[in-house]
């Protein structure tokens, strides 16, 4: 039996190899794998002593070759397959293990050339995978050192199961798939290609999906940007309000004030800033005393005791924060059903696409992080905002992007004073907000709203003055929007128009 062992992931490679040489296993290998190999006293032959060539073009080219492919894609069951070996000299191999130059981690860092993206396409490794795993009733592909266990057991028993050799199959393709899309999306230059290129290794099995009869999973690198800290392991719904919650706090940046959000469902219950977290989460938490209770509460600066003791009050199912205090940590810990996760890089990236499945396919999109600048913000009524109006207004503006549409939302400069969220008209969501900020007792005198898509009628907007507001902000577009306008005219209201819509379905 022959094994060929290239491998970039080192982990565990020379003890297998130690392993295999034990059982009898020839061992084949290239450049820097053969040489650790050496280091521990394995005996291992050069690739070139099968080929009967060098490699060359700086490894570019060491294992395309016949002397290596056909002793990995010869049918064993085939007496010509055999006997055509034996005529050319050409020696079976019976596994190969083989791990693929890192392109992902590569193209990963933001200061990564093309060219050091090309070095880190590996064409020989993914010839060498797909030909073993091609032939996988007779050759081993592994990808994985998590494997090797597997494969020692059944090499020292004498039998390799049939399901064994197919799951390495079928894992080797979907490295290879996975691999193959990275490139792909790395190279595109069209964000919306003719092809989508998609493959994501499955991170995580869930214990259910949105309910108990559901399975489920999640696959990507989710876990690159949240480290838990404490708590049992998030649900599929919790990693869905995780992300949205996530990507909503990441409107108030950090430099500018401190912000907590709080989320329920993916949608917010109340967000508020302050000049400290505390103030903020007072702002956030007066919103809406009620639905927080087993809610999400995320934070754009690292949490500190004070508000460590303020959301230890209530029962919060996840905290997301940039960092904890120490002391915040050892608090918030004390609670076993409270998860801890530390946000350890942006989730929203302008220009990245977002995908949602449905029947026969998925819907691509480029995700709506644009911030509104002050160009697109139009003054169309008679009145300009008030300096203070202004803020409020851009408070408003972001927080209404991550409402379920149709959303409303009333707020003042620092804080949100009622959210209407996800209902099927744009009138009952704005009395859903209204009757909100009255049952947390909340005076929307002198505030402002934000709707997430254009007000079809004059209606709307004439309900919200009803009930003190001074000012709106919503894309505008509506064959009524002369209408519109006029009803804040004649209540001295001011009204800006973005040209842009955030339905959020």
């Amino acid at each position: 039996m022959r094994a060929l062992i290239s491998v970039y992931n080192k982990a565990g490679v020379v003890d297998f190899a130690r392993d295999l040489a034990a059982l009898g296993v020839e061992i084949v290998s290239t450049g820097n794998t053969k040489r650790l190999l050496a280091e521990a006293g394995i005996e291992a032959r050069a690739v070139s002593d099968l080929t009967g060539f060098p490699e060359i073009l700086d490894g570019r080219v060491k294992t395309l070759h016949p002397g290596i492919h056909a002793g990995l894609l010869a049918r064993r069951d085939l007496p010509a397959h055999m006997a055509q070996l034996d005529e050319y000299g050409l020696l079976p191999i019976d596994i190969v293990v083989v791990n693929l130059y890192p392109f992902r981690e590569t193209v990963a860092r933001p200061d990564v050339t093309l060219e050091a993206a090309q070095e880190q396409i590996d064409i020989g490794g993914v010839a060498l995978l797909r030909a073993a795993a091609k032939n996988f009733p007779a050759v081993l592909s592994l990808v994985d050192p998590a494997d090797y266990a597997d494969v020692l057991h059944g090499l020292r028993n004498g039998h390799i199961a049939a399901d064994l050799r197919r799951g390495l199959a079928a894992k080797t393709f979907a490295h290879t798939a996975a691999y193959d899309a990275a490139i792909a999306g790395y190279l595109a230059a069209d964000p919306l290609p003719q092809t989508l290129p998609l493959a994501w290794s499955q991170a995580q099995s869930l214990r259910y999906g949105e309910n108990p009869h559901q399975p489920a999973a999640l696959y990507g690198d989710f876990h690159s940007l949240f480290e838990q800290l404490h708590g049992k392991e998030l649900s599929y719904n919790n990693i869905l309000d995780t992300g949205a919650a996530q990507e909503l706090i990441e409107e108030f940046p950090a430099s500018e004030s401190a912000a907590v959000a709080i989320i329920k469902h993916t949608n917010p219950c109340g967000v508020g800033t302050g000049p400290d977290l505390l103030t903020a989460w007072e702002h956030a938490f007066a919103t809406d005393r009620e639905a927080p209770y087993g809610g999400i509460i995320v934070t754009n600066r690292p949490i500190d005791l004070a508000l460590a003791q303020a959301i230890d009050e209530i029962f919060s199912e996840i905290v997301i924060s940039p960092d904890f205090a120490p002391e915040a940590l050892e608090l918030l810990r004390k609670k076993k059903n409270r998860r801890l996760l530390k946000s350890l890089r942006p989730v929203a990236r302008v220009g990245e696409l977002t995908l949602r499945s449905v029947p026969g396919g998925v819907l691509a999109q480029i995700a709506d992080h644009t911030p509104l600048t002050e160009e697109e913000s139009k003054v169309v009524t008679q009145r300009v905002p008030s300096p203070s109006e202004w803020q409020a207004l851009r408070f408003a503006w972001r927080v209404v992007k991550h409402v379920k549409s149709n959303a409303i939302v009333y707020a003042a400069a620092d804080r949100t004073l009622g959210i209407g969220a996800g209902q099927m008209s744009r009138v009952d969501s704005s009395r859903l907000a209204v009757w909100k900020a009255q049952n947390a007792g909340l005076s929307l005198t002198c505030s402002v709203v934000a709707s997430d898509a254009l007000f079809p009628f004059a209606d709307g907007v004439e309900a919200a003055f009803a009930v003190g507001a001074t000012a709106v902000i919503q894309p505008g577009g509506s064959v009524r929007d002369a209408e519109v306008i006029e009803a804040s005219d004649k209540a001295g209201a001011a009204m800006v128009f973005t040209g842009r819509r955030h339905f959020r379905h």
